[in-house]
């Protein structure tokens, strides 16, 4: 079953100390600005819950993971502060990510582009489908993934980084994304996925709460300018956003 509400949906369950948020957009589950807010808020929330232990990441229905960011918004940019605005959506998204006390789990059942590979490289650990294959489109509509890019650099490495954002018009399957680092595990349907998903979520919350808050601070430390760095991005892909070449390729998209 997936939303069909224009801005999306967005929905959290708590259970045995595991919050499970799946996030929909009828356009294969891409994020407008508003539902990014509600996706940063919400694991600002879950850091302090004393009754949640995990977190998992999932979206809606069985073909796409995420889309990344809302194309009717992004053609609708006009001047410098409305871009970085946007592009500062999935910048807030991965600091709160980063910054939540709370182990993620990202459950990726479906192919996902530009910021939701971003996403998938802000989890803890990622289990995925063997159809959930990856692109980084950025290049040709003349804009690059700048905000995500120290996500999923550190997830893959530059080499990996440079294979993705380069090659713009090529997926990359979910066996090439494990053998990189960024799906921990890879099944062959969603059936086998959730049944992973839960006996490892289960598993993981049966720890000491202690010292998985520690090792979450050890997994991202580093990252510290981050706060800093990912805005900065959000205003360089701002900029590039209003260039004559990016404005000319969105108008043949949108053709």
């Amino acid at each position: 079953m997936t939303t069909t509400r224009p801005n999306g949906s967005l929905y959290t369950k708590i259970e045995n100390k595991i919050a499970i948020i799946e996030f929909g957009h009828p356009a294969s589950n891409s994020f407008p600005s508003e539902l990014l807010e509600r996706l940063a808020n919400e694991f600002d929330s879950l850091s302090t819950n004393k009754e949640v232990a995990i977190i998992v990441l999932k979206s809606e229905g069985n073909r796409a993971f995420c889309a990344g960011a809302s194309f009717d918004e992004l053609v609708s940019i006009t001047n410098l502060e409305d871009g970085k605005k946007f592009f500062s959506g999935f910048a807030n998204v991965i600091n709160a990510m980063r910054k939540c006390s709370k182990l993620i789990i990202g459950r990726v059942q479906g192919k996902t582009v530009g910021g939701g590979v971003g996403l998938a490289a802000a989890c803890d650990y990622v289990l995925a489908t063997e159809h959930a294959s990856i692109k980084l489109s950025e290049f040709t509509i003349g804009i690059g993934p700048f905000v995500i890019a120290p996500a999923v650099k550190r997830k893959i490495g530059v080499s990996g980084l440079s294979e993705l954002t380069l090659d713009a018009t090529n997926w990359k399957n979910a066996y090439w994304a494990k053998e990189k680092g960024l799906y921990a595990r890879v099944f062959e349907n969603i059936g086998e996925l959730d049944k992973e998903v839960d006996l490892f979520s289960e598993k993981l919350a049966s720890y000491n709460p202690e010292a998985l808050d520690e090792m979450k601070k050890a997994l991202w430390i580093g990252t510290e300018n981050w706060n800093s760095l990912l805005i900065d991005r959000a205003e360089t892909s701002g900029k590039l956003v209003l260039s004559d070449f990016t404005k000319k390729a969105l108008e043949k998209f949108k053709k």
